[in-house]
């Protein structure tokens, strides 16, 4: 599991130290501060970033739309983001509209609004029609990650470090090597999303990372996955030995 990594472009130390406070605070892990439009690139391609707070005047010049319409157009990479500023000028907001920001946010900004826009942020751009909400929760799955509400803060979960999917009536347990998170999902919808060639159903109740099993014991009707995780394995879906031998 990981925090969501966010970059940060704003020229004032007041406000960064501020955003970063709060962030952190969150669970919100900072890969990057920049305080203009050329420091703030080199963070972008050389980190793995998943949102950016954007502030719209550095030192003057409205360069941060500059550099949300340069990381719109980078190919296979572009990031969602939310700009900050003081500026109440309608021709900026129109300018800054263009290059369409998921939250456009005033100074001094308000901490629940600030995180209620990142949320919306990770939400819209990753998977639009793949969310999940519970009271406690909201799920988002995107192609290489879950990102799990927490509380207040929004947790990231490789899918490649899921071990194995239990279902509980209406909800799953998602098991990875270090922790355990319950989602509002059915396992038929898991399967939908995830690729079918890695995760394998081996009983009405379970889905395997065949990526994770280390072996498979047919007289007993057993998987054994990495961390000493038994699963049961149904006659039904036997054909998951054929798999494996595949991936081997």
């Amino acid at each position: 599991m990981d925090n969501i990594n966010v970059l940060i472009l704003e020229d004032s130390p007041s406000e960064s130290d501020a955003l970063i406070k709060v962030l952190e605070a969150n669970n919100y892990n900072i890969v990057g501060l920049a305080t203009n439009h050329k420091d703030a690139l080199t963070l972008f391609y050389n980190n793995k970033v998943d949102i950016v707070i954007i502030d719209i005047f550095l030192n003057g010049s409205p360069d941060g739309i500059a550099f949300a319409e340069t990381i719109n157009v980078v190919p296979n990479a572009s990031k969602p983001f939310v700009f900050l500023t003081s500026s109440t000028d309608r021709q900026i907001f129109e300018r800054a509209k263009l290059t369409k920001p998921f939250s456009y946010l005033m100074k001094p900004f308000n901490e629940l609004e600030l995180l209620y826009a990142l949320e919306l942020a990770v939400e819209k751009f990753y998977a639009q029609n793949d969310v999940f909400l519970s009271d406690e929760e909201n799920t988002v799955i995107s192609e290489e990650y879950l990102f799990i509400k927490k509380g207040k803060s929004l947790k990231k979960v490789l899918i490649a470090d899921i071990i194995y999917i239990e279902v509980e009536e209406k909800y799953c347990n998602i098991i990875t090597e270090k922790e355990k998170f319950v989602i509002l999902i059915s396992l038929t919808k898991i399967l939908e999303l995830f690729d079918e060639t890695i995760f394998s159903r081996t009983h009405r109740n379970y889905i395997v990372n065949t990526k994770k099993i280390t072996e498979i014991v047919p007289s007993d009707n057993l998987i054994i996955l990495i961390g000493g995780h038994k699963i049961t394995l149904s006659e039904k879906y036997k054909d998951i030995i054929k798999k494996v031998r595949t991936l081997k």
